[in-house]
């Protein structure tokens, strides 16, 4: 009789043994006050008491990179998409006002590539540098005959905490309040299903000269990382600056602002105020991509919104501006109309 092992099946289990090796020190450099950050264990434990507050509520996220992962595949390049990956996460965690505590990953694979799971967890501690938070753990699993060769995916998890009286809802934004528009790195990580069909459309490859961007591969301008706003964010809010913050990602800027207005209340924006990186002007004449259907689908250069007081708005972008952000007045709050976002001028991005 034939005697048979787990590696024979497709997992290899010292290849597995041998990443969580090489991440060991990626974790420990993300440790924080609270957390040590240290790998091996079956659980983590945080200190919110070591962290500093004193009656916090926690708020948990969960998300992914999408289909931007093909492109990270097919260019061969993993060491961005770790960034995308927490960004996803803690931007949602910092719209509640809630300081981003501890990352979780979960990286999947039909056959494990310890360089390139090396490259995609030195992404993640990369973002949470960015963001501060620690990266205590993770599953990293090996299913043959689940993905392709060359595949994987990926999942986070974030956690956490705001003090009960500094958590922002949003309620009470009103009529006349200033919407700051922070700009995005690019594409960030939301609709890169589009993305990749108008690639094709185009008949480029991830290899191909940038159309927009002389000197990099087509592959390396796509794959630029979602921006991590939390430090910067976190700054203004704690100033008293900023009552509610909408992250844009999937549904673009049309539907992700409503979803921090009181009832009755919409956003009236002005297109012309901000510069839409050459990225999705590409993407608009490659797809001949009607003007609401981009502001839908991407961000258009607008990766985060703050809704400020009039008498606030000035302080509120001096900070985030201070951290190394690029603000611009985009709009008013008003009175809800037939649609809750209308963008004026959108007729300048064709």
């Amino acid at each position: 009789m034939n005697s048979y092992s787990y590696r024979d099946a497709g997992v290899d289990i010292d290849a597995g043994n041998a990443l969580v090796e090489a991440i060991k020190p990626l974790a420990k450099s993300t440790a924080r006050t609270g957390s040590d950050a240290g790998l091996g264990g079956f659980g983590a434990l945080f200190d919110l008491r070591a962290a500093g507050f004193q009656d916090p509520l926690l708020v948990s996220t969960t998300d992914g990179v999408g289909t931007k992962l093909k492109v990270a595949i097919e260019a061969g390049k993993h060491d961005t998409v770790g960034i995308d990956l927490v960004a996803m996460c803690v931007n949602d965690l910092v719209v509640q006002g809630a300081e981003p505590l501890l990352f979780l990953d979960y990286y999947a694979t039909g056959k494990l590539d310890v360089a390139a799971g090396r490259d995609i967890v030195a992404g993640i501690a990369e973002g949470c540098r960015q963001a501060g938070c620690a990266l205590v753990g993770g599953e990293t699993a090996e299913m043959p005959g689940m993905y392709a060769s060359g595949d994987y995916d990926l999942a986070g998890f974030s956690v956490g905490a705001v003090e009960r009286s500094q958590v922002l809802t949003g309620a009470d934004v009103a009529a006349g309040y200033v919407v700051l528009g922070l700009a995005s790195s690019g594409v960030h990580s939301n609709g890169y299903s589009l993305v990749r069909k108008l690639v094709g459309v185009a008949g480029l490859d991830y290899g191909s000269p940038c159309p927009w961007d002389a000197g990099r591969t087509l592959g390396e301008a796509l794959l630029a990382p979602t921006r991590i706003y939390v430090k910067s964010v976190l700054a203004a809010v704690r100033a008293g600056t900023v009552r509610a913050l909408a992250h844009i990602t999937g549904g673009g800027l049309l539907e992700n602002i409503p979803r921090v207005l009181p009832d009755g209340l919409g956003v009236e924006l002005d297109a012309g105020t901000w510069e839409m990186p050459n990225v999705f002007h590409w993407l608009m004449r490659t797809g001949s991509i009607a003007p609401e259907e981009m502001a839908r689908t991407f961000n258009c250069g607008i990766g985060m919104v703050a809704l400020c007081p009039a008498d606030k708005a000035g302080e509120a972008a001096s900070i985030l501006a201070a951290h190394g952000e690029s603000v611009t007045r985009i709009g008013t709050v008003v009175p809800a109309g037939a649609h809750r976002v209308v963008i004026r001028g959108m007729e300048g991005w064709r």
